[in-house]
């Protein structure tokens, strides 16, 4: 089933890539008390991903951070090496990177989609929420091979 509007957010421990490598991060911890955009691409250094998604975020987190937001997070179902790099890559310093590796937090949401076809596996589908301390009170999911609905610039328009 798939979450929506009202709905808490499952309890699921991910990875981020630190300083002293892999580390987990429970969305407990993530979502608690805080306002939070977080948005899940199909699959980190993928062309959509890397040349829209994630660099809307990138430029629009000063933006998106004052409008009262404390966290924004991009998830991916690839293991936190990957997500770290991409991170580094695309500059954002200002973005928790999320590593999904297992796609648990992507189940638990109901928002996965069958990649098989293009030897990705099981993936996230692409969408951005806006959560307030822990609730979902936004959810977008992107149409297949669409990247409008869960663009940063359409985020910071509902904050």
């Amino acid at each position: 089933m798939t979450i929506k509007v009202g709905d808490p957010i499952p309890q699921v421990t991910v990875k981020t890539f630190g300083e002293k490598g892999p580390q987990d991060i429970t969305t407990e911890e993530l979502f608690s008390n805080k306002k939070v955009v977080l948005f899940a691409v199909p699959g980190a250094f993928t062309p959509g991903c890397s040349l829209t998604h994630l660099p809307g975020y990138v430029v629009n987190a000063d933006k998106i951070k004052a409008k009262g937001v404390d966290s924004i997070a991009c998830m991916s179902v690839n293991d936190a090496f990957v997500m770290g790099a991409w991170g580094k890559a695309q500059n954002a310093d200002e973005l928790i990177m999320l590593a999904d590796g297992n796609a648990e937090l992507a189940e638990a949401l109901g928002l996965t989609m069958n990649a098989k076809g293009f030897g990705m596996g099981i993936r996230s589908k692409r969408f951005a929420m806006i959560v307030d301390n822990g609730v979902v009170s936004h959810l977008n999911v992107e149409p297949a091979g669409g990247i409008g609905v869960s663009a940063a610039e359409t985020i910071l328009e509902l904050l």
